[in-house]
């Protein structure tokens, strides 16, 4: 039997980390944190490992939602051994290292740190790095079998680096999707999936809920975008995007210099900064080894000004432009949660969305409000008067319910386990699936749940 138990990320986004004990062997499906949560509330729950087996963990992407509690589990549990793209490696030592610089800046209290920059070090240099397509064959301490278990990562065209990931055994197939995105974005090409069989899907449902007519086509939706940014810019204001530093901050900043490169947009300084910049290096390093659009494109062609020498957010009063600053979501503290505070208040001024916006986010609260109404970013911030302009693009780096229902009608899997997704998307995809493969078994696990599958 096949024991699968969920860690987290099952009803929400955050915290992804999902176990597999199979036939002995304990592998584990990324290890995020919670972005809206602090310290140990953050983490998965790591405590239901104690007395199982653990020997191998395989981590998606360098999302902090799918990477962040690696050093915690690593201080648990020192001997396991780590699998992730190069790039995601790469990636990871920036990313993780930031986490812990962001947790010293504006925490007082210790336990709200939870590893070092020392503990990041070691940890990145003990990954062991995987190209996609690539066999792994592995033999935990306690394997019950002669025969081992392979696992390949498969690109998932979400990020760069990012992977699906399918594991083999005694003629049986698990694929986790992790997040994926089937279509092409600005830079990256859509995922490549497995020609194999699949019989069990452990699937994200990230935008299970949204139809598709509200998910316009990229062409029309960069036109709108455009025409947005334009507007505010016409009235002497500057634009503010919150972005993800990883993935979202690389596709917008590509599709803003399309757009101006191509006369659509007004020719303003664009504004970055920070790990989205660093990031950005090493998306241009790997251009020509990672299936992305164009090759000869680079990030780091494309003129930008240093977002972090501003100090005074006047200034973009008086000299409009276009900024990308993370987070995405204006997580409390920050870089897009503080420049929110100034922005709200100029009537001149935009803040677009161009992501997911979690509902107990600083950013929902902001897209929710009306124009004049009072904005309280945070349960004990100051209420601030909403006076600038605020809307909201798609510019997915998921994919939505038809293409992540395509992979289920083309592998017609006998078990679908159902992730990474508010309950409402968990809903709609178990609905459709009994409706169209009533023998499919649909599984929408709550963290702590333990699912068995025959082997």
């Amino acid at each position: 039997m096949i024991k699968i138990i969920p860690l987290g990320g099952t009803d929400d986004i955050g915290a992804s980390c999902i176990y597999l004990n199979i036939d002995g062997t304990g592998l584990l499906l990324d290890c995020g944190v919670h972005p809206k949560k602090k310290g140990i509330d953050s983490l998965p729950e790591l405590d239901l490992l104690n007395n199982l087996p653990l020997d191998y963990v395989f981590i998606s992407h360098a999302h902090q939602d799918h990477i962040g509690a690696l050093p915690i589990l690593i201080k648990r549990f020192p001997h396991v051994i780590i699998y992730a793209t190069p790039q995601t490696q790469e990636i990871a030592n920036l990313t993780l290292h930031n986490a812990v610089t962001i947790l010293e800046k504006d925490f007082n209290d210790p336990s709200l740190i939870l590893y070092s920059h020392e503990e990041i070090d070691l940890l990145v240099k003990s990954i062991i790095a995987v190209e996609y397509n690539d066999e792994i064959q592995l033999k935990g301490l306690r394997h019950k079998s002669l025969e081992p278990i392979i696992v390949q990562f498969y690109d998932a065209g979400h990020i760069l680096g990012s992977a699906s990931i399918l594991i083999k055994y005694k003629h049986k197939s698990y694929f986790y999707t992790g997040d994926i995105r089937i279509s092409p974005q600005q830079i990256m090409n859509g995922a490549k999936l497995p020609r194999y069989l699949i019989d069990t899907l452990l699937t994200e449902t990230t935008y299970g809920s949204v139809s598709l007519k509200n998910l316009p086509e990229l062409k029309e939706e960069k036109k709108r975008f455009a025409k947005a940014i334009n507007k505010i810019l016409g009235k002497g204001g500057s634009v503010l995007i919150p972005v993800f530093a990883l993935g979202k901050t690389q596709e917008i900043l590509s599709i803003i210099h399309s757009l101006i490169k191509n006369n659509e947009l007004t020719d303003v300084p664009v504004y970055t900064g920070g790990v989205g910049t660093k990031i950005s290096q090493v998306y241009d390093k790997n251009r020509f080894i990672v299936n992305v659009r164009d090759k000869n494109f680079e990030l780091s062609k494309i003129p930008q000004e240093n977002l972090y020498n501003i100090t005074d957010p006047t200034y973009f009063n008086r000299k409009p432009g276009i900024v990308l600053a993370a987070s995405g979501m204006m997580i409390e503290n920050t870089t897009s949660f503080k420049l929110a505070k100034h922005w709200l208040r100029q009537k001149d001024f935009g803040i677009f969305f161009v992501g997911y916006v979690d509902v107990d986010s600083p950013a929902c609260r902001i897209y929710s409000a009306k124009r004049n109404q009072k904005v309280q970013l945070t349960d004990f911030s100051e209420p601030i008067e909403l006076k600038c302009e605020i809307d909201k693009f798609s510019f997915p780096s998921h994919s939505d319910r038809n293409e992540i229902f395509s992979i289920i009608e083309k592998y017609k899997p006998d078990q679908v386990i159902l992730l990474h997704g508010e309950n409402n998307s968990r809903d709609w995809f178990g609905y459709n699936i009994l409706k169209e493969f009533p023998n499919i078994k649909v599984y929408a696990p709550t963290t702590g749940s333990e699912i068995l599958i025959e082997s």
